[in-house]
């Protein structure tokens, strides 16, 4: 490890730890050139959990972006914000446990989770984030959808 003060190579490790439960190791340095001190931090380079977009492209998942569609959907809606940070985790976590062994989902996988749970809180925020996402075609594949929500009413 180069020595942050005088550029050197040769290092000892003085004291090892481990961190964030196991998942990262800090270790204490001495610079055998100059004596100075520092510390270093090691861990496990995990490949990003990836998200196909319908065109193929594949990029990361940012939680970010899920919460601001949902946010969206359910904007100007009685809605909590602690309802809706809870409703980005599970969704999150349900997409990672179907992405568990391919450390990816496709978004049209990721859609129907998102669309699953605002059914379960909000027929209008379903229907909000179903017309952005569905892409509908003509007025009336929005109107069927509309009632299959509203239970046929």
């Amino acid at each position: 490890m180069r020595c942050p003060s005088c550029g050197s190579l040769d290092d000892k490790v003085i004291e090892s730890r481990t961190m964030a439960n196991g998942e990262s190791i800090r270790r204490r340095r001495e610079c055998l050139s100059c004596g100075y001190r520092f510390t270093s931090y090691e861990r496990i380079e995990e490949k990003p959990f990836m998200v196909i977009k319908r065109d193929g492209r594949r990029q990361p998942f940012d939680r970010d972006k899920l919460g601001k569609g949902i946010e969206r959907a359910l904007e100007k809606r009685p809605v909590s914000t602690s309802l809706i940070d809870q409703i980005v985790t599970e969704i999150e976590d349900e997409a990672y446990s179907r992405g568990k062994t391919t450390r990816e989902i496709s978004t049209s996988d990721l859609g129907e989770i998102v669309l699953a749970r605002l059914n379960d809180v909000d027929k209008v925020a379903y229907i909000r984030f179903a017309s952005v996402y569905k892409h509908f075609n003509n007025l009336d594949e929005f109107i069927q959808e509309v009632k299959s929500v509203g239970g046929g009413n």
